[in-house]
């Protein structure tokens, strides 16, 4: 069995960038294939793999630049992406890589974090929302393009894994997949986070800084608790604005290594979820330090959070239930109240682990290859199809 790996760029640190690493630990070998690998901003382990980017990836590796110049020129990179030589294609996407050239009998498995959020939710791009009539009608016709070109790649695909049951839904409305979702979740990697002795007096939250993400909720609800200390971690094209926004009490942290940021999340009162999350990797990485969770009700953590309803010892997470500075004070100061057991929230977390979810995918793909269920395999189904048998 012939397999690559496709994920749609290496150009951060986020959960989908950590799924195509586990995706190399699965498949050693493998190699890598992406629109763009910027090595500074992504994680590190991935120096040591089999990286191999479209032609506009040689050019173009930041972030900011590799969004400006997506469509047209990042797409026509992607679709000339040739692993027509592979027996098995293994895609980690939100939008691009899908666009690659697959052979016909080839095994398609899609890893679909969410379907093309530009294309399918556009107004959750606030830039998107507040363009004018003029930017908006030729920005409609590009998005239009975009999406036959997205339907027709996603049609490729003979099987959708998913991270989590919010997402099913959208994947059947956009793509109408033949075969039933499976749903995978991603992995934690247990492995780099620990529990420490003590907790130190600050909140936590890690985050890139977008709109969605909903930092700013945090800021203005600790700028209304000066007495509470708040510690946040990351980078994003709302940097300037929310650092402008926030009091004294906040403190802004980026370029952490492994080792630092594990120590923060060991030492935390609590980490802050503020957003809605298809699933949502770092409420796991808290846990997986010990520390309770204070999320919004919604998304990928009714799926890995235990909530808190009368037994905090036997809880990982206290939900609010709206997206306001009210809701959110109440759940912290309900949070300050109770008393949690890091034992019993770290155990919770080891469920999600990394070696869990390889056993999973390697499983899956060897089930769908082999035909290990007693039925034909899927390309030798093809195969015959293709000759008209």
């Amino acid at each position: 069995m012939k397999i690559a790996i496709v994920h749609d760029d290496l150009v951060r640190k986020g959960g989908a960038e950590q799924v195509a690493l586990s995706f190399h630990h699965a498949y050693p070998s493998a190699p890598i294939y992406t629109l763009s690998y910027d090595a500074a901003n992504t994680y590190p382990e991935f120096k040591s793999c089999d990286i191999r980017t479209s032609w506009f990836g040689k050019f173009i590796k930041k972030e900011k630049n590799m969004k400006r110049f997506f469509y047209p020129l990042g797409v026509m990179a992607m679709q000339r992406l040739d692993l027509t030589d592979y027996d098995v294609i293994l895609q980690s996407t939100t939008h691009c890589a899908k666009y690659i050239k697959a052979g016909a009998n080839a095994l398609v498995i899609t890893y679909c974090h969410n379907p093309f959020r530009l294309v399918w939710s556009p107004d959750s791009y606030e830039k998107v929302r507040e363009s004018g009539k003029l930017k908006r009608s030729i920005l409609n016709k590009v998005l239009a393009t975009l999406k036959s070109i997205d339907i027709e790649a996603a049609d490729r695909t003979d099987w959708f894994i998913t991270n989590a049951r919010e997402v099913v839904s959208r994947i059947e409305k956009a793509y109408h997949p033949n075969n039933p979702i499976v749903v995978i979740n991603p992995p934690v990697r247990i492995e780099n986070f620990y529990v420490s002795n003590s907790v130190s007096d600050y909140f936590l939250v890690v985050s890139r800084f977008e709109s969605y993400k909903k930092v700013d909720l945090v800021i203005e609800t600790f700028n209304q608790m000066p007495n509470k200390k708040l510690l946040i971690v990351g980078k994003g094209s709302r940097e300037k604005e929310l650092k402008e926004i926030a009091n004294s009490n906040i403190t802004f942290l980026s370029g952490l290594d492994a080792r630092n940021l594990a120590k923060l999340y060991a030492n935390c009162k609590a980490f802050i979820f503020p957003q809605l999350e298809d699933y949502g990797i770092t409420p796991l990485e808290a846990n997986a330090s010990g520390r309770p969770v204070i999320a919004y009700n919604k998304g990928g953590v009714l799926d890995t959070m235990i909530p808190y309803t009368d037994n905090s010892m036997k809880s990982t997470a206290i939900f609010f239930e709206h997206q306001t500075v009210e809701s959110l004070k109440e759940a912290i100061l309900l949070f300050e109240q109770l008393e949690f057991d890091p034992t019993f929230i770290s155990a919770h977390a080891h469920g999600f682990d990394e070696n869990h979810f390889i056993e999973k995918i390697r499983a899956f793909v060897s089930e769908k290859y082999t035909g290990s269920t007693g039925e034909p395999s899927l390309k030798e189904a093809k195969k015959v199809e293709k000759v008209g048998v």
